[in-house]
C-alpha cells in the first residue's frame, strides 16, 4: 500500500513533538524499577580494556539484597587485583562463592564457600583458565549468562548443568538443573578466598541433608591486599542439600607446615598440585584440616533440579543456622528471588526518575544499585556481631556494619545516602565507634574491612563522613564519645607537628607493588580538608578552642604550594622542595596518590576562595581548569587530566560553580555522565571502589553534588532526567519528598537557563541542605546556549 508524503512527514512530525524532552523515552513500567539494573556493568578487570594496571569497574553479577552480608556470585578468578573475583571476559568459571567485594582494587578477600556442580570424575583442584580440563572449573556459555536484580543463572558446559543464584540478607540459594547422570555432583572448596586461601577449615554431617562448619580467614593466608590489609575473619556456615547426603566425603590437602600461604604460594603449580592430589575421604562426618573440600554425589534423571541453601555468620555456628531459618524456612527458590526483586524495587523508589532514555535510565538505576551494596550488614538476625576484641557484642539501636572503603567514599557515596539512606551512614558512625573503643585502639580506621584496621590509602575519611552527618542532623550517637575519637583520630594523623605531612602509615597499591606513602601533597591537603571538618565539628560543639585549633590547622595545604612553581609541589621530610619533575604537575606519583599534583592540587573543597588566590585568582585557574578538562580524552579513561576513573578529582567539576561559571559545571557533568558511563561491561571507566563511582553519578545525573562534605552547599547542575524525585527520611527531615524538574531537557538543551525553587526565581547556582530537606520543587529551565547571568555570585 502506498502512503502519501504529506501523512509521513505528518507522523514525523508527532513522533518528534513526543520525545521533545528526551531523545528517546523509556516505556518500562515506572513501579518496575528493578527491572533497569543490569549487574554486569562494570564487571571487568580487565588491564587491557583500561590501559592501566587500574582495570575497569571490577563489580560483580551476582546476587545480593540491599546492603545484605550474602553476595552470591560466579568466580572466575582466585588471584591478582580481581577482588570481585570475577571479570567478564574471562572464558572459564571455578564456582560460586558466598560473599564478594564490590568494585575494589587491590588484592581482594572474601570468595568464600566456593560451590561448584560437576558430573563424572571429581576433581579437588579448580585447575587453570589456561587448562580448565584440569580441574573442576567450566567452560560457560555466555549467551545462557543472565543476572537481574537479585538473580543470576549460567550454562556450565563442561557438565551440562544449568546453575541459579539468589540471596536474602544473610543467605544464599542455589538451584542447579542436572543432566541425567550417575555421577552427578555439588562439591564445595571450603578453602577458597579470593586473594588467597583460609588457613584452617572444619566440615560436619548433622543429619542426611546438613551440614556445618567454619573457615579461618587470617592475614596469614593472604586476602585483603595479599595479607597487609590484616583482614582476619571467620566465616560459618550451615548448609542444607535437598537431596539426601547418601555418598558424600570431604578431600583434604596435605599442606606441610613450613608452607607459606599467601596469594603467590596458593596460586602456584607445586601447591595445586598437592591439592589436585588431596586425599579423598568417603563417609566422613567430621574433619579440620588446612584445606578441606566437601561433596556430595548422587545420581539424576534429566533436568533433575537439586538444590542447597546456606546461612553463614561471622560470630558462630549457632548464627548461621539462626539466619538461615529465619530467611529461607523452605525450598521455594522462585519466592527467593521474587523477594530479593521487590527488595531492590523498594530500595530503588528512595529516587525515581523521568524523561531518559532506555540506556540512561539503565545506568542511572544500577547506579543507585551498586550504591546500596555496601556498607553491608555483619551481624545476624538477633543482632549478634563479633567485635573488635574478637567477643560476641549485640548491637543496641543501630546495625553493625563493614566495608567502609573511606578515601573512596566520602565524596559522594556517603552524602549521596545521607539523602536516601540516612540511617545506613548512622550505622556506620557507629560501626566504626564501637570498632575504636572494642579494639582499644580509639581511633577511626580509615579503610575498614571485617573489622581490620587496613590503614589503606590516606587521610582520616571518617571524620569527613561524621562532620557532614552531624551537619545535616543525623545524630544517633554519643557524641561525647564520638568526637574523642574523632580527635584522637586527628592528632594520630595530622598537620600539626611540622604544618605538612610526607608519610603516612597508609598501605597502597602502587605501579612497584606496595608501598608505604611518602605524599606531601595528598596527604597534606586531605588532611587539612578533615581538619576543617574537626573545627567545623568542635565549633557546633561549642569547643572554641579546638575550633580555633583545628581551623587554623585546615590552613595546611599552603604549605605544599610552591609560588615560583605556581603550583602544588612535594616536599621532603626537612621542609625542602623534592626536585620538580620533568613532567611537571603531570608526573604521578609526585607527592600524590594514585593521581598527579595537577590532578590532586584542586582538592581544596573547604577553602576554594584561598585556594584560587594561591593560584592567581579567578581568570588565571578558569583558564586553567578549562585546559584539564579539555584535554581529557573522548572515552575519560585513565589519563593526565580530568581523570574520572579514580577519585581525587570527583569534586572538580563543581568547582566552575564557585569560579562564577556555572554553565561549565553543567556542561561538564552531562559530558562525563555522558562518556564515563555505558550500559554495558566496560561500562565504568574506573573501579566501582565500593560505590562511589555509582554515587557520583547519581548525584550528578540528578543534578546536585557537594563539594565539601561538612559544608551544606550543594551545587545545582544539568540534570540528566527531566524530573527527579528525592524520598526523604521522615526520622531525619522534615520533608516528605524533593522533587528536580528540568522543562525543555535535552542532550542538546543542557544548560540553565533560569530556576525557581518553591515558585519562586533563584539566581544562585547551589541550594543548601536545609532547603532540601524541608522538601520542595526545584525548577529548571534547559537551553541550548549558555545563560552567563544566571547562578552567578560576587566577584571574586
Amino acid at each position: 500500500m502506498m502512503i502519501d508524503k504529506s501523512i509521513l512527514l505528518l507522523l514525523l512530525l508527532v513522533l518528534t513533538i513526543g520525545c521533545s524532552n528526551k531523545d528517546v523515552d523509556s516505556k518500562r513500567d515506572e513501579n518496575d524499577l528493578a527491572s533497569y539494573i543490569n549487574p554486569f556493568i562494570g564487571a571487568s578487570t580487565s588491564t587491557d580494556a583500561a590501559g592501566v594496571y587500574h582495570g575497569l569497574g571490577k563489580t560483580f553479577p551476582g546476587a545480593a539484597t540491599p546492603f545484605g552480608m550474602v553476595q552470591i556470585s560466579p568466580n572466575t578468578i582466585t588471584g591478582g587485583d580481581n577482588g570481585s573475583g570475577y571479570s567478564y571476559e574471562h572464558q572459564t568459571i571455578e564456582g560460586f562463592a558466598l560473599t564478594q567485594m564490590s568494585g575494589v582494587g587491590w588484592n581482594g578477600d572474601l570468595g568464600n564457600f566456593l560451590v561448584m556442580p560437576t558430573t563424572g570424575e571429581l576433581k579437588t583442584s579448580a585447575g587453570t583458565a589456561e587448562n580448565p580440563d584440569a580441574g573442576y572449573r567450566s567452560r560457560y556459555s555466555k549467551e545462557s549468562e543472565k543476572a537481574e536484580a537479585g538473580y543470576y543463572s549460567v550454562r556450565l558446559d563442561d557438565y551440562g548443568v544449568k546453575t541459579e543464584l539468589t540471596a536474602t540478607s544473610h543467605c544464599g540459594i542455589y538451584r542447579f538443573t542436572f543432566p541425567e547422570n550417575e555421577r552427578s555432583r555439588i562439591q564445595i572448596d571450603l578453602a577458597r578466598r579470593v586473594g588467597g586461601t583460609s588457613t584452617l577449615q572444619h566440615v560436619k554431617v548433622v543429619n542426611e541433608n546438613t551440614i556445618t562448619g567454619w573457615m579461618k580467614c587470617p592475614p596469614e593466608g593472604g586476602g585483603w591486599g595479599n595479607g597487609l590489609g590484616k583482614a582476619d575473619y571467620t566465616v560459618y556456615f550451615y548448609a542444607q542439600f535437598s537431596k539426601s547426603l547418601n555418598k558424600f566425603g570431604t578431600w583434604s590437602a596435605d599442606i606441610p607446615d613450613g608452607w607459606s600461604r599467601k596469594l603467590e604460594d596458593v596460586t602456584s603449580e607445586p601447591y595445586q598440585e598437592v591439592v589436585a592430589n588431596a586425599t579423598l575421604k568417603e563417609g566422613i562426618t567430621e574433619e579440620e584440616g588446612k584445606h578441606l573440600g566437601f561433596f556430595t554425589n548422587f545420581s539424576t534423571e534429566d533436568n533433575e533440579k537439586v538444590l542447597l541453601k546456606v546461612g553463614i555468620s561471622f560470630v558462630s555456628l549457632e548464627g548461621a543456622k539462626l539466619n538461615l531459618e529465619e530467611e529461607i524456612d523452605g525450598w521455594d527458590f522462585s519466592q527467593v528471588r521474587k523477594q530479593a526483586y521487590e527488595n531492590w524495587n523498594n530500595a530503588l523508589q528512595k529516587i525515581s526518575v523521568k524523561g531518559g532514555t532506555d540506556d540512561e535510565n539503565t545506568i542511572f538505576y544500577t547506579a543507585l544499585y551498586h550504591s546500596m551494596i555496601d556498607p553491608r550488614t555483619f551481624e545476624d538476625v538477633n543482632n549478634q556481631y563479633i567485635g573488635g576484641d574478637n567477643l560476641v557484642h549485640e548491637s543496641e539501636n543501630f546495625t553493625k556494619r563493614t566495608i567502609f572503603s573511606g578515601w573512596d567514599v566520602f565524596r559522594s557515596q556517603f552524602p549521596l545516602q545521607t539523602l536516601i539512606n540516612p540511617t545506613v551512614v548512622n550505622d556506620m558512625i557507629q560501626s566504626l565507634t564501637t570498632l575504636a573503643r572494642e579494639s582499644g585502639k580509639g581511633y577511626y580506621e580509615r579503610w575498614e574491612l571485617m573489622n581490620a584496621y587496613s590503614a589503606c590509602m590516606i587521610g582520616n575519611p571518617a571524620i569527613s563522613v561524621l562532620a557532614d552527618a552531624y551537619a545535616k542532623g543525623i545524630r544517633d550517637y554519643d557524641i561525647s564519645e564520638v568526637y574523642k575519637i574523632a580527635r584522637n583520630t586527628s592528632e594520630k594523623s595530622g598537620n600539626e607537628e611540622k604544618g605538612f605531612t610526607v608519610r603516612s602509615d597508609a598501605v597502597d597499591s602502587g605501579s612497584a607493588g606496595y608501598a608505604i606513602g611518602e605524599f606531601s601533597i595528598s596527604n597534606t591537603q586531605e588532611l587539612s580538608y578533615t581538619e576543617w571538618c574537626m573545627s567545623e565539628l568542635a565549633k557546633a560543639l561549642s569547643k572554641e578552642e579546638d575550633h580555633e585549633k583545628y581551623l587554623k590547622l585546615s590552613q595546611s595545604y599552603r604549605n605544599v604550594f610552591d609560588s615560583e612553581k605556581g603550583w602544588f609541589r612535594a616536599k621532603n621530610e626537612d621542609g625542602t622542595w623534592k626536585e620538580w619533575p620533568e613532567r611537571g604537575r603531570l608526573e604521578e606519583w609526585f607527592g600524590t596518590v594514585e593521581s598527579n599534583p595537577y590532578q590532586q592540587g584542586w582538592f581544596v573543597p573547604h577553602d576554594v576562595e584561598g585556594m584560587v588566590e594561591l593560584m592567581g585568582g579567578r581568570e588565571k585557574v578558569l583558564d586553567d581548569l578549562t585546559n584539564f578538562f579539555e584535554k581529557a580524552p573522548e572515552n575519560m579513561m585513565w589519563n593526565d587530566y580530568y581523570n574520572h576513573a579514580n577519585e581525587p578529582v570527583h569534586h572538580v567539576p563543581f568547582l566552575f560553580n564557585r569560579l562564577n561559571a556555572p554553565w561549565l559545571t553543567q556542561k561538564w557533568t552531562r559530558e562525563i555522565c555522558h562518556r564515563a558511563y555505558k550500559n554495558k561491561v566496560e561500562g565504568l571507566v574506573g573501579n566501582e571502589d565500593v560505590g562511589q563511582m555509582s554515587a557520583w553519578y547519581v548525584l550528578a545525573a540528578i543534578g546536585l553534588h557537594q563539594i565539601c562534605p561538612g559544608d551544606l552547599r550543594y551545587e545545582i547542575t544539568s540534570p540528566v532526567f527531566n524530573e527527579i524525585e528525592i524520598q526523604l527520611n521522615e526520622k531525619h527531615t522534615s520533608g516528605n519528598t524533593f522533587m528536580i524538574k528540568a522543562n525543555n531537557n535535552s542532550s542538546e538543551n543542557i544548560y540553565i537557563q533560569s530556576a525557581k525553587l518553591n515558585g519562586e526565581p533563584i539566581n544562585r547556582c547551589y541550594l543548601n541542605y536545609k532547603e532540601i530537606s524541608v522538601g520542595g520543587i526545584l525548577e529548571l529551565e534547559m537551553g541550548a546556549t549558555p545563560n552567563m547571568s544566571w547562578g552567578l555570585e560576587h566577584d571574586r
